[in-house]
């Protein structure tokens, strides 16, 4: 198919491969949601150069600067229940991320917000996105006396990193976001010591964000035999956002389409999608974060089940209502970690 006969472009993609495609598609006009790519810069494109970018939007996940908010989040809930279950005075903190474009915003982040939450940083790791033995790397940090990972992978050295720290037992809770870990295969590719690793996620077998969420899971489990991840929304960029936009304006015209699709909200399985404006109010066309509109969710396995374990009871702010979508789950410390320092 010649790309004149292409209307819309929608998919997954590492953040490298998107910005050289989404320059191919804006030359020749194309609506391009993009799903699977977190950085920042690919809707910065928009907001700078409206004319040349505004057929590009978002579609999964929201930027990389909110999923390490939203991992600083969980990191900090954790932190304050291995703090008060086990009496530990000042969590130490080990930033693991791999080496990849969309995971650099973190590190000076971590480095300015982890100490605001009254934590330490035992140290900053950058393996390979496709490493097979970080054994030197958990070596270093167990060294370092550290109570928790923050892990930021998107590659399979998620599951090496889980399974050698679970067979070594090292005493730190894991959280951050693990996306090895989101994928049902996760307690088999680590052989059980993957156990009680949390990670960001999208989707729960038993957690209801709203309405659309328990049909879709299910649809999607008795279908392909797994729990969808986050790159499963294609499917509701397709459903929920270009096909209602072309039942409402009929047409295919995509200057058109742009109009109607950077300001319109909707539901899909895994929340509320809007597009914002930047500060100077330029539009950016990049996900809201934030309660009613997308969270994620953080999931945790448990003795071989992944179970959905945050927004618990949490509040995005001094006076704002509490969030907890039904089917969450107590988060649970590993056992070692108890044995360590439980006084």
């Amino acid at each position: 198919m010649t790309r004149d006969k292409v209307d819309f472009v929608v998919g997954g993609f590492r953040t490298e491969a998107v910005l050289a495609m989404q320059d191919i598609a804006m030359d020749y006009k194309k609506i391009f949601i993009g799903c699977g790519a977190a950085h920042p810069e690919l809707c910065l494109r928009v907001a700078n150069d409206y004319d040349t970018y505004k057929y590009f939007f978002r579609g999964t996940p929201f930027n990389s600067s909110f999923l390490v908010r939203t991992s600083f989040i969980q990191m900090a809930t954790v932190g304050t229940i291995l703090s008060k279950s086990l009496n530990i005075p000042k969590v130490r903190v080990a930033v693991v991320a791999e080496k990849a474009m969309w995971a650099d915003p973190l590190i000076p982040a971590a480095e300015g917000f982890i100490p605001k939450l009254g934590m330490e940083i035992s140290g900053m790791w950058r393996p390979s996105p496709v490493a097979t033995d970080v054994t030197a790397e958990l070596s270093a940090i167990q060294r370092a006396d550290t109570h928790l990972f923050l892990t930021v992978f998107s590659s399979s050295v998620g599951i090496p990193f889980a399974r050698q720290a679970g067979e070594l037992k090292i005493p730190a809770a894991q959280v951050g976001i693990n996306v090895e870990s989101q994928k049902d295969g996760f307690w088999q590719a680590t052989q059980g010591n993957g156990n009680y690793v949390m990670t960001l996620n999208t989707y729960n077998r038993n957690v209801e964000v709203n309405e659309l969420t328990k049909p879709f899971v299910d649809k999607y489990v008795k279908r392909f035999g797994e729990t969808p991840t986050y790159t499963a929304d294609t499917y509701g960029a397709i459903i929920y956002n270009i096909v209602p936009v072309i039942e409402m304006t009929g047409t295919l015209d995509a200057d058109r389409l742009v109009k109607v699709m950077e300001t319109r909200e909707f539901k899909t399985p895994g929340g509320r999608v809007a597009y914002v404006k930047d500060e100077q109010g330029r539009p950016l066309h990049d996900l809201k974060w934030g309660p009613g509109y997308l969270t994620s969710l953080g999931v945790q396995w448990q003795d071989g089940q992944q179970v959905g374990v945050w927004p618990n009871k949490w509040k995005a702010a001094e006076g704002a209502p509490e969030v907890t979508y039904k089917g969450i789950m107590p988060y649970k410390i590993a056992p070692w970690i108890v044995e360590k320092y439980k006084q």
